[in-house]
């Protein structure tokens, strides 16, 4: 690994998962982040955008909770097996990181329709496509035409989904939950353990879902111990 900075911590400010809160939280920069190195990262519950790591050391909040799912034992739910029927006729390709105008168009449709957030190349360019560690993107399509792409980071024992993107057009489709799926599967055939989601929020709608895939580990931030959880609660997916 090649520290750009030590690790800071950040002032406190706005949270932007839960209102009326506040968060903070620890960060540094680097590049050549080998896969076994991007491995105990993720296990210390980190996430990542390009060369920015961090993750919450908030004083009062311990929402932000890291969660991964064992990919050699993910059972779908109801919904989550109509996703993958629903989407039996999307195309998926795993492939190396690869920028095109294509890819960038369909971030700003997401970001505009989603977030209403006006998008800038470079930006995305930077947290996307300025590769730290191992990484990989994944292509959704239908009726051949790129409908969504998931960006993934590869560590020794899992696969890390970063940020995942789709075309309002095909937002019926469930993409979200059919690229977990897929995603998770992938992770599985390429003899890793773990599918990493980043923080399960159950305060926020958009980051609760995370919790219906199964089986899943929680992490515990008092003891860094990763915790097992068997069995479903039923959320809202807005990931979809």
């Amino acid at each position: 690994m090649k520290l750009l900075s030590e690790p800071q911590v950040s002032e406190e400010s706005h949270c932007p998962y839960i209102e009326g809160r506040k968060w903070r939280f620890s960060y540094f920069f680097a590049l050549e982040v080998t896969a076994e190195e991007l491995d105990i990262i993720l296990s210390r519950g980190w996430r990542k955008f390009g060369m920015y790591y961090f993750k919450p050391v908030c004083s009062k909040c311990r929402e932000c909770i890291p969660i991964r799912v064992i990919a050699d034992e993910l059972t779908p739910s109801r919904s989550q097996r109509r996703a993958l029927k629903d989407c039996r006729d999307v195309r998926v390709e795993f492939r190396e990181m690869e920028y095109r105008d294509e890819i960038f168009e369909i971030y700003k449709d997401h970001s505009h329709y989603r977030f209403n957030k006006e998008s800038d190349e470079d930006d995305f360019r930077s947290s996307f496509y300025t590769r730290s560690c191992p990484a990989i993107q994944s292509e959704y399509y239908i009726d051949d035409k790129l409908a969504a792409v998931g960006f993934l980071d590869v560590s020794s024992n899992g696969l890390s989904s970063i940020y995942f993107i789709y075309r309002d057009e095909f937002a019926r489709y469930s993409l979200g939950t059919f690229s977990a799926l897929k995603e998770s599967e992938y992770a599985l055939s390429i003899g890793l353990k773990y599918y990493y989601l980043g923080y399960y929020i159950q305060n926020n709608s958009s980051m609760a879902y995370k919790n219906s895939f199964h089986i899943n580990e929680k992490m515990d931030w008092n003891t860094g111990e990763w915790i097992r959880e068997d069995y479903p609660i039923p959320v809202q997916n807005n990931r979809e």
